[in-house]
């Protein structure tokens, strides 16, 4: 709010307010807008500089309760409250600016005071305990930033320039510490110090019952209610922090909900579900697009002598209920854990896979493309569900939906030659007097026990049956199905590496350009940190189309594609689609005609009632 709008007190206006019941260390220090109603102010008490917006005789509403406007039984203390707010019991509102048309009700504390920025601002500690991938939250921060500043350590010139560029944006910010968006909601909550709340009109922020937070922010359209506790954050837009979870040193991506459980030091790509009382994720990366089910403990063992260890999932990450696992380890794409409390690190380089500790045969089991030869329907509804279920409105943080992307067609090729190698060894060192040839896998454990890699040649062909779905489905996503691509695209080599940034899928050799340019000085601020990676998403799709061409060349071994081969390739699709499409239908049924999923209802009808 600009401060040229408000304007001191009239003796009469002070004689007023004094009679509401109102009280000021110095009513010099209290400015107000030009509109004032001195009967809207009652049994206030103003300490240091307060500034009042242009309140009248109306109400704000949030569901059933509506309030007057007006600042009613609080304490306010160098504090700027906008137009049309309804301020009740308020016991102490301090350091903050708050905006238009915001309801703040039964708050025992709401206090801001603006650190130094050289000494004791408050750093998050993300994806490591041991404070080495330290970064410093400010309000605009997306998942991407925190990502680029937590994980690209070793670029340090990089790191001093984002730190500098950080502290650059906060001594730029005037008014309080604390900020309220407009339209925001706060009510029946205990302590909020050191906020930054997004909020507005078309993406209202509520904060409700019982509710500790400290030194973060809350994204535009997010809640945090029911007794959640979280220090030291950073919420993306449209997050929900909700029956008492505990969250500190975590970055938590948009369009993710958690509850009930202990999350601390990571950062959390976009779509994140974990909302189980028992759960657990500690100093990790997660992907997003991922859950977390009941009795994870995702990072609570740790095998250094200081906890320094870090869990690193790639999107589509779900480990089944009760799994335990072991620092430090990490997971393609997509990799489903069976419930079980792995003995050792793990690094599962297949994507789509399905891991499972046979404790019976003391060994580890992985069978690659899982979800494609067996949990369709569940594979084909990642497609659609999330952008489906994207309320953001804002959408600062780009983001890649689509399970069929360059960044896992890049790990599906990865594994066919890591099937092949084993394979290859596994014929090698046969014995003649098994029924059968076993494939082990190697690297996938720390440790000396097997790993045996299930199905793996009907893995390799799924493997090649998801390449050509994904270059098909990229290719002719724009209706002209029979068109034959342009030559040029093969031209080049396949861009092999893919940085996921906060859900943003970027060439590597495009992020390397982006880190020297910020260590030059050439982008200066975070700004534009954020309008080079606009380009590059604009650029996204034509890269995408690029590499799905390169990827069905890399098939047929060679570097552009006749017409007879695209004919095949579009005939080969035809075939894969039907294939997708009877595969969700089939795995669906499996669930429909499920005796014991039939036996709860008491006939069909009330079952298609309840489930569709």
């Amino acid at each position: 709010m600009k401060m040229n709008t408000f304007r001191a007190l009239t003796c009469q206006e002070i004689e007023s307010l004094e009679q509401f019941g109102n009280r000021a260390e110095d009513w010099s220090q209290v400015q107000v807008s030009d509109a004032f109603d001195a009967a809207l102010f009652r049994n206030n008490v103003f300490m240091g500089r307060v500034w009042l917006g242009a309140m009248v005789q109306g109400y704000v509403h949030d569901g059933d309760l509506r309030l007057p406007e007006g600042i009613y039984n609080s304490m306010l203390c160098d504090a700027q409250v906008g137009s049309h707010c309804a301020i009740h019991n308020v016991k102490m509102l301090s350091g903050y600016s708050v905006g238009e048309s915001c309801l703040l009700f039964n708050i025992d504390e709401m206090t801001a005071s603006r650190p130094n920025i050289e000494n004791d601002y408050p750093w998050i500690e993300p994806m490591n305990e041991n404070g080495g991938r330290r970064i410093m939250p400010f309000s605009g921060m997306t998942i991407g930033d925190a990502y680029l500043w937590a994980k690209y350590r070793d670029h340090g010139a990089m790191v001093e320039r984002l730190e500098q560029m950080t502290r650059e944006r906060l001594a730029t910010e005037e008014g309080c510490y604390g900020n309220v968006g407009s339209h925001c909601v706060i009510k029946n909550t205990r302590t909020v110090h050191n906020v930054a709340v997004l909020s507005d009109e078309e993406t209202p922020s509520r904060i409700e019952d019982c509710i500790v937070l400290a030194d973060g922010v809350v994204g535009y359209g997010s809640t945090c209610e029911y007794g959640c506790i979280a220090m030291r954050f950073v919420l993306g837009e449209h997050v929900h922090l909700e029956f008492g979870v505990r969250l500190n040193d975590t970055v938590v991506g948009d369009n993710s909900t958690i509850a009930r459980c202990e999350v601390g030091n990571n950062i959390i790509f976009p779509a994140h579900e974990q909302h189980h009382n028992n759960s657990f994720l500690i100093a990790g990366v997660v992907m997003g697009q991922s859950n977390m089910a009941a009795g994870c403990t995702v990072g609570s063992n740790h095998n250094g002598r200081t906890a320094d260890n870090e869990i690193v999932a790639g999107r589509g990450f779900w480990p089944g209920l009760c799994t335990s696992l072991k620092h430090s380890s990490s997971f393609a794409s997509y990799t489903l854990l069976a419930k079980g409390s792995y003995p050792a690190e793990l690094s599962i380089t297949l994507p789509f896979s399905l891991v499972n500790n046979n404790a019976s045969k003391g060994q580890l089991e992985v069978m690659p493309a899982y979800w494609w030869m067996y949990n369709m329907y569940a594979l084909n509804r990642n497609i659609t569900k999330f952008a489906k279920r994207d309320k953001r409105k804002k959408k600062a943080q780009h983001i890649v939906f689509n399970p069929f992307a360059p960044d896992t067609a890049e790990e599906m090729i990865n594994a066919r030659m890591l099937i092949k190698c084993w394979t290859e060894q596994a014929y090698l060192n046969f014995d003649k007097t098994k029924e059968k040839v076993e494939v082990l896998g190697y690297g996938l454990e720390k440790g000396k026990r097997r790993t045996v890699v299930l199905k793996s040649a009907q893995g390799y062909q799924a493997y090649e049956d998801m390449l050509i779905y994904y270059a098909m489905n990229t290719l002719t996503n724009d209706g002209a199905e029979n068109a034959m691509p342009e030559a040029s695209l093969g031209e080049g080599e396949r861009i092999r590496e893919w940085a996921n940034l906060g859900g943003q899928l970027v060439a590597q050799q495009d992020l390397d350009i982006l880190i020297r340019k910020i260590e030059s000085g050439e982008v200066k601020s975070w700004d534009e940190v954020h309008e080079e990676l606009d380009k590059l998403w604009e650029a996204y799709p034509a890269q995408c189309r690029k590499h799905a061409y390169q990827v069905l060349c890399d098939l047929s071994l060679t570097h552009s594609l006749n017409e007879t081969q695209w004919q095949q390739y579009l005939q080969r699709y035809a075939t894969i689609r039907q294939f997708v499409a009877d595969q969700v239908r089939i795995t669906r049924q499996k669930d429909e005609a499920n005796l014991f999923r039939q036996m709860t209802y008491r006939n069909d009808a009330e079952m298609k009632a309840v489930l569709g």
